[in-house]
């Protein structure tokens, strides 16, 4: 499933254990480098661009996840 692995990458670059679904990236303390490292491994382990547009539109593991899953959709 696709937020179990956007979770598993949000935990790894906030060096954290405890995100949720609906958890805030800026509200985590997201900030530009981690965004950047954020969409390096959405590219390298889910095969998918996440314009960093996308990251301000959809800040929770919940809603970047809905939008990768329409980009996998729409690839198929």
């Amino acid at each position: 499933m696709i937020a179990d692995s956007v979770r598993a990458i949000w935990c790894r670059e906030f060096k954290r254990d405890d995100i949720s679904d609906d958890d805030d990236f800026f509200a985590l303390g997201g900030q530009s480098l981690i965004m950047v490292r954020i969409q390096g491994a959405f590219f390298e382990e889910l095969g998918v661009e996440v314009p960093m547009d996308q990251m301000f539109l959809n800040p929770t593991v919940a809603s970047i996840s809905a939008y990768i899953e329409s980009l996998t959709a729409v690839a198929q």
